[in-house]
């Protein structure tokens, strides 16, 4: 059973088969992973091909998944690609009847693909497009793709959808209002989702993920001077929770920032004004270069 209907001896077994080095719970399942080609994705297909999982890798770049495919299976891992633009709803469903012919049920899906913006709204009054295109694969294709899925899971009564989300649902940064909001609308739909499937032991987990050293973050000047993960390190979190199925998992910062947020929000308005100030647009953002 996952970790939805457990007991306390069985969550002392986990516990104790991790210290023994036991097999994974992740060993034989089939695994999909959006935005797979790099980053958060590529990790944490790695990551879980290690232990025994099936990985089903799906992004719209064919050549760059051939090649995680390729070295997965090279280091003894099994994998699948599959080419789609998320942003494709008709696609999703495509990919979704695919699947599903072809492995039956998914056990664990990964919703990583994402967009992040980071435009103040004073630049954001002509383009209205950056908060479409972020609902369009933040949201409104990990939503798709879950609903797809989600009959088989509830079907076999098991499955496990971990959302990459960000701390930025906790502490509303500014310069962030299209990538936050999309992201707080998956984190959001997910808890609702997570209670309509607690019958079914179908989990949902929100990652509300710090900044990790990816190529989406790559335009913004000011992180390369800002602590990150890295991409394993990331991707080795991704992996503890989809054996473990926690609810959510946090940091710190984004725990300090929320409880700031509720407990004196003036006050944090008025620190998260100064931050604004401080750390200006970058020049992707301003359109003194291609994003």
């Amino acid at each position: 059973m996952g970790l939805l209907f457990q007991t306390p001896r069985a969550r002392v077994q986990r516990v104790v088969r991790r210290l023994r080095g036991g097999p994974s719970p992740l060993a034989g399942r089939t695994v999909m992973i959006t935005g797979a080609s790099s980053g958060i994705g590529e990790a944490t297909a790695h990551a879980v091909a290690r232990v025994g999982g099936h990985v089903l890798l799906v992004a719209r770049r064919a050549d760059e998944l051939a090649r995680v495919r390729d070295a997965i299976e090279a280091d003894g891992g099994r994998a699948s690609a599959y080419t789609c633009d998320l942003t494709d709803l008709e696609a999703v469903d495509a990919l979704v009847e695919r699947v599903l012919a072809e492995h039956g049920a998914v056990d664990h899906l990964v919703n990583n693909a994402g967009r992040s913006i980071r435009r103040s709204l004073h630049l954001s009054h002509d383009r209205f497009h950056d908060f479409e295109r972020s609902m369009a694969i933040n949201y409104f294709a990990p939503v798709r793709l879950t609903m797809g899925l989600l009959p088989a899971m509830r079907a076999q009564r098991f499955g496990h959808v971990v959302n990459i989300v960000t701390w930025g649902v906790q502490i509303k940064a500014p310069k962030f209002a299209a990538y936050i909001a999309s992201k707080t609308a998956l984190d959001s739909w997910s808890r609702v989702a997570s209670r309509e499937a607690y019958g079914d032991n179908v989990t949902f987990t929100n990652m509300r993920f710090a900044l990790v050293r990816t190529p989406m973050v790559a335009p913004t000047e000011a992180y390369a001077r800002m602590p990150a993960a890295t991409p394993e390190q990331a991707g080795a979190r991704v992996l503890r929770a989809l054996e473990d199925r926690p609810v959510t998992v946090n940091g710190w910062p984004g725990r300090i920032g929320e409880w700031a947020n509720l407990l004196a929000p003036r006050l944090s308005d008025a620190l998260f004004w100064r931050s604004d100030r401080a750390f200006p647009d970058s020049a992707a953002a301003r359109g003194d270069r291609p994003t």
